[in-house]
């Protein structure tokens, strides 16, 4: 062994015969091989090197098993030593110098390859060229030994987990303790439903504790979602907001002393998670801040990075976009939160299901958490949203519903705490059986509507018209009021 690694220093810069004793000692053990595989590509080698690297390759793929030398050396002009003499340690080795060699070489790729998208002033791409090459590695992890120190895994969860407060208590409850660094969040509501207003609260409720957050908007201007947060954060209503500057400045500068970071970033509509992320990069270097949360105002908005796909094509559009999230929350490790639009069909119902998604099921499939929002102008008005889990991967809580306490005022939205809930419930309740009762009842028709040439023995249907008049304005009330029967 003392041979092959006089001959490795001669040459850190893998010269020709650095990369013909990788190919030699690959041929001596197919397992190191079989490790390498993935990351084994014939372009890599020395040209006069190729042909006899891709011929190793094509032959393991077509016969399942390593050539022996002599093989190679019958087909190839360069001719390869058996190597000798060798043991389990010497191919640990190989693995080892084999991988730094490839990384090396997709970099020296990577670099090449971006040359010209930077004289063309298209830096995005460049940043994930660069990061694919670096990831260039073998496949290590074994997995997980399951029988193997239960308390440390579990410990190692409860440590690892980067579990967040939503800032709605009654909703940490269900996800048991709140989202997750590196998931996909999605709020799902219908046109008007608040979807805006939910990410802005959330954005809110990070940062207020401390966290640095940013939240990019497709559509609202950076002033406008300002405007709003200035009220949600101040207590101040909307109205009067513009009244009240100073009054704004001085709460905004003390909660700043101990907040984190809030950013509003407005992008134009279609654009990617290259932009989002470019964005992001910039930010960190100016800021010189860690980005911990980004919400954003929404997911069917985007674009995925192919400009190839139609953005009729809702299914695979989304499919990508969702995905390209997701891939971005894990590997930056953020929390992450977006919103999606429900279909027509979603408007009238009371319960919400995967079909009421716009686009289908792409986005349920690969996000984490979906919460869809229930609400109308008298819920909010009466201080209430209302949300449903449609899907969970770290609780049990698909179906169930969570009430929250609105203020139309500041657009702040709370948390209910349960006897808060109970009560409101029982208000609410009580509310609905007044106005049932005060709607049930029937006013017999006076002399002056009866005419003169019906049956005096037929006034009772003329009841029987008017109660069914007023049933289907208690039938209309009831659909109103029915979510807050629900819990």
């Amino acid at each position: 062994m003392a041979d092959y690694k006089e001959q490795y220093s001669q040459a850190k810069n893998y010269s020709f015969d650095v990369q013909k004793l990788y190919l030699e000692m690959f041929l001596a053990d197919a397992e190191s091989f079989a490790r390498a595989s993935n990351i084994f590509l014939p372009q890599h080698f020395e040209r006069k090197l190729q042909p006899v690297a891709k011929f190793i390759k094509d032959y393991v793929e077509e016969y399942k098993v390593m050539p022996e030398v002599d093989q190679v050396n019958a087909s190839q002009d360069i001719k390869l030593k058996g190597a000798k003499d060798l043991d389990p340690s010497h191919f640990n080795w190989l693995l080892d110098e084999f991988e730094t060699f490839s990384r090396h070489k997709a970099l020296e790729s990577a670099i090449l390859s971006s040359a010209d998208l930077l004289e063309k002033g298209d830096y995005a791409p460049v940043e994930d060229m660069v990061k694919e090459a670096v990831n260039v590695g073998l496949t290590r992890d074994l997995g997980t030994d399951y029988f193997e120190d239960p308390k440390g895994r579990l410990e190692l969860l409860k440590s690892s987990n980067g579990q967040v407060s939503t800032g709605w208590t009654n909703l940490d409850k269900k996800l048991f303790g709140g989202f997750n660094r590196g998931e996909l969040n999605i709020f799902a509501g219908g046109s008007g439903a608040g979807k805006s207003l939910f990410l802005q609260n959330l954005a809110v409720n990070w940062a207020l504790a401390g966290l640095n957050t940013v939240y990019i908007s497709f559509e609202l201007s950076e002033t406008l979602a300002a405007m709003r947060i200035d009220a949600m954060t101040t207590n101040i209503p909307t109205k009067n907001v513009m009244k009240s500057m100073d009054d704004v400045e001085m709460k905004v500068k003390m909660l700043k002393k101990k907040s984190g970071n809030l950013q509003l970033k407005y992008l134009p509509s279609g654009s990617t998670i290259l932009d989002i992320k470019t964005y992001i990069k910039e930010l960190e270097l100016k800021s010189k801040k860690k980005v911990d949360c980004i919400l954003i105002d929404y997911l069917d908005l985007m674009m995925p990075k192919s400009k190839r796909i139609s953005p009729a094509d809702l299914f695979i559009k989304d499919k990508y976009v969702s995905e390209e999230l997701r891939n971005f929350a894990v590997e930056s490790q953020m929390l992450l939160a977006t919103a999606s639009q429900l279909n027509r069909a979603s408007v009238e119902e009371i319960e919400f299901d995967h079909s009421h998604i716009s686009g289908g099921l792409s986005k349920i499939q690969t996000a984490d958490n979906v919460i869809g929002i229930f609400t109308s102008r008298a819920m909010r008005e009466r201080g209430r949203y209302q949300i449903q889990f449609m899907k969970t991967r770290s609780s049990s809580g698909v179906g169930q519903k969570v009430d929250l306490e609105f203020d139309i005022d500041t657009l702040r939205i709370r948390s209910l705490d349960e006897e808060e809930q109970s009560s409101y419930v029982t208000k609410q309740t009580g509310q609905v059986f007044d106005q049932l009762k005060q709607k049930s009842k029937v006013t017999p028709a006076t002399p002056k509507d009866a005419r003169t040439d019906i049956d005096p023995r037929q006034g009772q249907d003329a009841g029987k018209v008017k109660a069914e008049v007023q049933g289907t304005k208690l039938r209309q009330l009831l659909n109103e009021l029915h979510s807050d029967e629900e819990q």
